[in-house]
């Protein structure tokens, strides 16, 4: 206890010195905090829009379906297993069929994947409920990327030109009936999404489906022939491996911000070493012993992460409640990246973050606040009433 009174009052002592010091680490804190913050933020964002709109509880393929590579779509379909059809007469799953097309909107051609989804689905997020409709014409729902980069608008009608199950290719008119506004590009970007009883008719392939997507939270994992199953630990991979890559340079950073930091403390606690000699040598001859000496220096040295602490609370804290609240808008050019943030960004700080980062520096400063005061080890009570310090 005297010890810890002793350092608080050399740090009151200490005046500006100790404050700058204590602003400096501070920095830190919430640099770490808000950019942590936002990569959690972007993290959830995305794993949320894309659970939601492409993968709920995960995905059964057909063994030639390969998302990576188009040219299996050719032969990527098949009659659904019997315990899939099952599953998607209980609403439990909704099968997609998935083919190569070519549009011609304005006078021009243009590569599409043509997309038949159940009108009343309710699985994923994607407004399917537009295409129950008894027109004619084919419907069809396109995104707003989609609507952009073609052209077209609701109530236009595009000819689309297709190739069957049996080779042939076939062509006919669609009527755009919905432009959806979504936050996934991988369900928007040159795709057609049409009723799945009439593509089926339009490829001569009664029953069949690319994929069949399982409910949320979906315990079904059974092994069936020729198709296989994707849990989502499997189809979120390369988002992970994205947002780990981002950590890791986001850490970079702040790693910067916490050496420089951490550099001051340093100065500080060699500095007080250099000019309290006479203090430590008094201390010495009074009876403190060595140890204690070294506890008190690093104590002095710790106790600037806790001021910190302090500091960065007061303007932190609402920073970060109103940035998590109110988020920040993205450029439109960020639309184009293929990420599905949306148009504004909110970050996600949690509890657990800030108690981390609060550790991490205070570990971090205790270390560095160590480190100069091994030399006290080694002094002698009557050098340092002299002021010499070896």
């Amino acid at each position: 206890m005297m010890i810890l009174k002793l350092a608080f009052k050399n740090l009151y002592g200490a005046g500006l010195r100790t404050w700058l010091n204590a602003i400096a680490l501070s920095f830190a804190f919430v640099a770490i905090i808000y950019l942590q913050g936002t990569y959690n933020g972007m993290n959830d964002q995305i794993e949320k829009a894309t659970v939601a709109a492409q993968y709920a509880g995960g995905h059964y393929w057909q063994k030639d379906y390969d998302p990576y590579d188009p040219l299996t779509l050719e032969d990527a379909h098949g009659i659904i297993p019997g315990e899939l059809t099952d599953l998607i007469s209980e609403k439990k799953a909704v099968p997609i069929l998935i083919r190569q097309s070519t549009i011609y909107p304005n006078g021009r051609f243009q590569n599409a994947l043509l997309k038949g989804i159940q009108p009343d689905q309710e699985i994923l997020s994607i407004p399917t409920s537009v295409l129950d409709t008894d027109e004619v014409a084919i419907p069809a729902l396109i995104g707003s990327r989609m609507a952009k980069s073609t052209g077209l608008t609701v109530g236009d009608y595009v000819t689309v030109r297709w190739r069957d199950a049996n080779g042939t290719f076939d062509a006919n008119e669609i009527r755009i009936v919905e432009v959806m506004k979504t936050d996934v590009s991988d369900i928007d970007n040159g795709q057609l999404w049409i009723p799945i009883e009439r593509m089926r008719q339009m490829m001569a392939m009664p029953n069949e489906a690319t994929i069949v997507v399982l409910e949320r939270e979906s315990q079904f994992n059974s092994n069936l022939e020729d198709w296989s199953h994707k849990d989502l630990y499997f189809l979120m991979t390369d988002l992970r491996a994205l947002f780990l890559s981002k950590s890791i340079g986001g850490s970079v950073f702040y790693s910067i911000l916490l050496l420089l930091a951490m550099l001051a403390i340093f100065d500080t606690q060699i500095l007080s070493i250099f000019r309290r000699r006479k203090e430590m040598g008094t201390l010495m001859a009074l009876g403190m012993t060595r140890s204690k000496i070294i506890k008190l220096f690093t104590l002095e040295g710790a106790m600037h992460a806790f001021l910190a602490a302090f500091v960065a609370a007061i303007y932190g804290l609402p920073l970060f409640i109103y940035i998590a609240n109110t988020g920040y808008s993205l450029p439109e050019a960020s639309d184009s990246f293929g990420y599905a943030m949306g148009d504004r960004l909110f970050p996600t700080f949690s509890v657990g973050l800030i108690i981390g980062t609060t550790l991490l520096v205070l570990i971090v400063t205790t270390i560095v606040s160590y480190l100069p005061t091994r030399r006290i080890a080694k002094l002698k009570p009557t050098d340092a009433l002299r002021g010499k310090l070896t």
